[in-house]
């Protein structure tokens, strides 16, 4: 297969190759070859729930195989950190499937996410099992009932890493908020954790006359309101206390409260559902590029999702030496590109010497150099606008998209217009159909102040 050739170049990182471009390349072979066949996909998890995915692949033969192989792994890899999942059936060739199970086997080169996405969350293993069509286990997804309910009197907190947010809501009005630095990242006490929310919660509970709902939103991944990977809490160490008394904080919470309704998710979902609030509309990607890259998603009926959406670990560059993320140990995944890691990675090539400096210092001073003009700071900005107009397109892929909305602290000021008038030029010119469709937006500054926190105070459904 000739690999495709951008028309747009990110300029500090020119051998990128779009994710989708590689994958229109493929399916361009698949298209003229009459012996194309369906690979069929099923995604499971234990309680039941169970997403489709449908793939064309070319006659598993010479040198089809690799392409193949790239192709339907680097899909799988996307799928398993957009839904979620343990439990991965392949009907339509047992050669494929068996090419899987191998690379998320214990010592395969998917370990990582077979331990996080499998374990971590869903309680197992990634598991893979070759089956026939008609042996794949039924499609079950329904969105969750969760969100726009604005109705009593309601509390919304936000846990961020070095804040964390509470508001207190009378049907629907904002009465009160607040916001209290802290440092959770390294805590080894989980009391400091637990002190800190129920500190927040009782200073926002004391401006209302009672509390019908709680809602509220973290960094992390939540299953039924039980912590199940989260780097807040990532300075615990200990396995036997992250059981005991990590994983049920929120739970113990809502006893407290007296069983009163109390919903907590993942703050991507959280920020898509109030960008869907604040603009009024529906089918919302959010995307945050900031300490990580982060992201929730509104569908097109307004509801969210069961998925994960965690896609920092998605790959969006196929080039064989992509940045390796050092966590995953994967390449060309998205937190390499959209967030202030991927600021730090471009910076040496425009021209800065930070040696050891935090990643949010070099954000800073490449902010500040943007300000004044520096070539090699607008030089970032541009490549990742780049990056990010042909990831969108990958995106679309997946998720159906009428709304982007683009936050988090590598988008603020100058640099982050650059980024998104960079990613307009390219899904003009290289997917003007998706450059009509997808209307890009940054936060309003209502939605700045108090949007997250209503929009998780909303979660909960008040008992009738």
């Amino acid at each position: 297969m000739q690999l495709p050739s951008p028309r747009h170049l990110p300029p500090l990182d020119e051998r990128f190759l779009p994710a989708a471009l590689w994958n229109r390349a493929y399916r361009k072979l698949v298209d003229a070859e009459p012996e194309s066949r369906n690979l069929h996909l099923a995604l499971a998890r234990k309680d039941g729930t169970t997403f489709h995915h449908r793939l064309q692949i070319l006659p598993h033969e010479g040198g089809n195989v690799e392409l193949t192989r790239k192709y339907v792994e680097r899909t799988v890899k996307f799928l398993f950190w957009m839904k979620g999942g343990s439990r991965l059936y392949v009907a339509g060739n047992d050669a494929v499937a068996t090419f899987l199970s191998g690379i998320y086997s214990p010592d395969g080169a998917r370990s990582f996410d077979r331990d996080i996405v499998g374990h971590g969350i869903f309680g197992e293993p990634i598991s893979v099992t070759p089956c026939q069509r008609e042996e794949l286990p039924p499609a079950s997804e329904e969105n969750m009932e969760l969100g726009r309910n604005l109705d009593g009197c309601r509390i919304g907190f936000d846990l961020g890493g070095s804040d964390r947010k509470a508001a207190a809501l009378i049907d629907g009005e904002v009465v009160f908020s607040e916001e209290i630095p802290w440092d959770p990242y390294f805590q080894s006490d989980p009391h400091y954790h637990l002190e800190g929310i129920r500190d927040s919660l009782q200073r926002a509970a004391a401006h209302l006359p009672r509390v019908d709902a709680i809602g509220g939103s973290a960094a992390g991944d939540y299953i039924n309101n039980e912590v199940r990977v989260a780097s807040l809490f990532r300075g615990i160490k200990d396995p036997a206390v992250f059981e005991t008394e990590v994983r049920p904080i929120f739970l113990k919470l809502q006893e407290e409260w007296e069983g009163i309704p109390f919903v907590v998710i993942n703050d991507g979902e959280v920020t898509a559902l109030a960008g869907s609030l604040s603009m009024n509309a529906n089918a919302v990607l959010g995307i945050s590029m900031g300490t990580s890259l982060a992201s929730g998603y509104c569908t097109p009926g307004g509801r969210i999702t069961p998925w994960i959406n965690e896609l920092a670990f998605a790959p969006i560059d196929y080039r064989d030496d992509a940045p390796e993320d050092e966590w995953s140990g994967d390449i060309g995944c998205g937190v390499q590109y959209f967030s202030q890691q991927g600021v730090a990675r471009l910076a040496p090539a425009a021209g800065f010497a930070f040696g050891k400096m935090a990643f949010p210092e070099q954000l800073a001073e490449i902010q500040k150099a943007m300000t004044r003009g520096h070539e090699g700071a607008r030089r970032i900005y541009e490549t990742i606008g780049v990056c990010f107009g042909y990831t969108i397109a990958h995106y679309a892929e997946f998720y159906e998209i009428q709304n982007l909305l683009i936050l988090g602290r590598v988008t603020s000021g100058e640099g982050g217009e650059l980024i998104l008038e960079k990613a307009a030029e390219v899904l003009q010119d290289e997917f003007p159909q998706l450059g009509e469709q997808i209307n890009m937006t940054t936060p309003d500054e209502q939605m700045k102040r108090h949007g997250q926190a209503v929009a998780a105070a909303s979660l909960p459904t008040l008992a009738p």
